[in-house]
């Protein structure tokens, strides 16, 4: 279904206006109110690999231009990681920068009709930013559930599916965004492929889903006109007229965008404006037309007057799904480039993601960073853009990225280590050159012949020196108990501290 062009303007009606921004933080811009808060926008691929783009592999087979040109403007990392190899945990992780694992949520991802993550109360980046005068926006695939009003017994049809056929889709729901710090909201539940298929809008689907389709390769409920190909294209309008509405209403209040895009995750679905233009199948094209999404924010901004002052990042929530393993055999594209391992493993194939950011002015254009962040920095990062320090209880897992982004000198890593978690619960921790996996195979998927297998000799665990072996393809777990035992306490640590950043 097209959102309706009437129905799109009020949306844009709906978006808050409120106070001018707060005083500009000295130490970040200068003297005092010399000069207006950055507006950030964050654009969160769904199961991009690290090795698409080819800013970061010269090899891809899928043309980024505009990716590739944001990263000639601004800064690349080289080591990134998601807060986890799965969708639902990584968002979490986004919006709280606190680790997933520290939930309900012990593995997997959400469903349909599965309850809010995110606790009450929880502090999150939206939440922070309107604090600071920010407008706030959320456009895109939401992914960490909602508490949906509920049919009574007797209205239940039990001919639907298990998941979510007792929702009531003409009342509201909470603990959604506009209830986590957004002003507004516009997109989908989950991914693209989880039914029920419906738009939502603040705090309430646009349409009672009445059919049974495989719209998005799963059978579930449909509303009438829902199309997985309308998508993307209507949520780069909406982040495309939003810019505009906010660059036009003269507030002078910055504004946050976070955009959590639906591709190109399954199903595989490209507009026909984007089919044939890779070399690396229908996925190569979706994720072309990812660039395509990226390039028209970027000329939105540039349209408005504001990339000068305006932070935007673009990264992925984890590694590349297991269908972008043919494309390496069959043209030559390696989604995860060299890094074993896909999404779902703790491998770093799962959760090395790309990672770049453009902020004119601040930003040395065209520089890169090896640095290790997580995307659970995003918070502590978005405290220290607006001059504040975050409370105990808060980004428990978030480290201020700011400096690696502006290219301070630093004496010691941002990090001391970051935690990996797989889809199926087991655990990985990273320092330094050190990368410990406690567990035998990928922690994820079940690979069943190759070098990926699990042998019955293996060591209970893996131990490997990713700088000498990004690969990861030599186990020094036997070799190195030391290094084992250390990790494996700082890991317990973390676990049984509640927090990984200090206070």
């Amino acid at each position: 279904m097209k959102i309706l062009s009437s129905t799109r303007r009020d949306f844009l009606r709906t978006i808050g206006l409120g106070a001018a921004a707060l005083a500009t933080p000295r130490r970040l811009f200068g003297n005092e109110g010399s000069a207006a808060k950055p507006n950030i926008v964050y654009i969160l691929a769904d199961d991009m690999g690290y090795g698409d783009p080819r800013c970061n592999n010269s090899e891809s087979k899928i043309p980024t231009p505009h990716m590739d040109r944001l990263a000639s403007e601004g800064i690349r990392f080289t080591d990134a990681h998601s807060g986890s190899a799965v969708c639902t945990p990584t968002r979490y992780g986004v919006l709280t920068g606190r680790y997933c694992w520290r939930t309900r949520l012990k593995q997997g991802v959400l469903w349909g009709g599965d309850p809010r993550l995110v606790e009450p109360g929880r502090m999150t980046v939206a939440g922070l930013l309107k604090d600071h005068g920010y407008a706030t926006a959320c456009f895109g695939k939401w992914h960490l559930g909602l508490d949906w009003t509920r049919l009574p017994e007797d209205r239940i049809d039990p001919d639907w599916p298990e998941n979510g056929r007792d929702i009531d889709f003409s009342k509201p729901f909470r603990g959604g965004p506009v209830d986590v710090g957004f002003d507004t909201f516009l997109g989908i539940h989950g991914s693209l492929d989880m039914p029920p298929y419906v738009w939502l809008k603040d705090d309430r689907a646009l349409d009672t889903p009445r059919e049974m389709t495989r719209e998005g390769g799963r059978l579930g409920r449909t509303a009438e006109g829902f199309k997985a190909v309308d998508v993307m294209p209507e949520l780069t309008r909406a982040v495309v007229d939003y810019i505009g509405e906010q660059a036009g209403n003269h507030s002078g209040r910055p504004f946050f965008v976070y955009f959590p895009l639906t591709a190109p995750h399954t199903p595989v679905v490209p507009t026909e404006e984007f089919k044939g233009r890779s070399q690396a199948s229908d996925y190569g094209d979706f994720v072309f037309q990812v660039d395509w999404t990226i390039g028209e924010v970027m000329k939105a901004l540039d349209r408005h007057n504001l990339r000068n002052n305006t932070l935007i990042i673009v990264t992925s929530d984890n590694g590349p799904e297991n269908l972008t393993a043919k494309l390496a055999p069959e043209y030559g594209h390696w989604s995860n480039h060299h890094f074993r391992g896909r999404k779902r493993d703790a491998w770093d194939g799962g959760h090395r993601i790309p990672f770049i950011a453009r902020w004119p002015g601040k930003i040395r254009a065209g520089s890169t960073c090896d640095e290790t962040i997580c995307l659970t920095d995003l918070l502590a990062t978005c405290a220290a853009v607006v001059g504040t320090d975050l409370p105990a209880d808060a980004g428990e897992d978030s480290y201020n990225i700011l400096p690696a982004l502006l290219g301070a000198r630093r004496e010691r890593p941002i990090r001391e280590a970051t935690v990996h978690h797989s889809s199926r619960g087991e655990f990985a921790i990273r320092e330094g050159k050190w990368k410990l996996i406690l567990c035998k195979g990928s922690g994820g998927n079940r690979y069943r012949t190759g070098p990926n297998a699990i042998r019955r000799d293996d060591p209970p665990g893996q131990l490997y020196d990713v700088v000498a072996d990004p690969s990861e393809t030599t186990n020094l777990y036997t070799e190195h108990p030391e290094i084992v035992a250390r990790l494996t306490a700082l890991l317990e640590g973390y676990r049984e501290q509640g927090r990984s950043r200090p206070t």
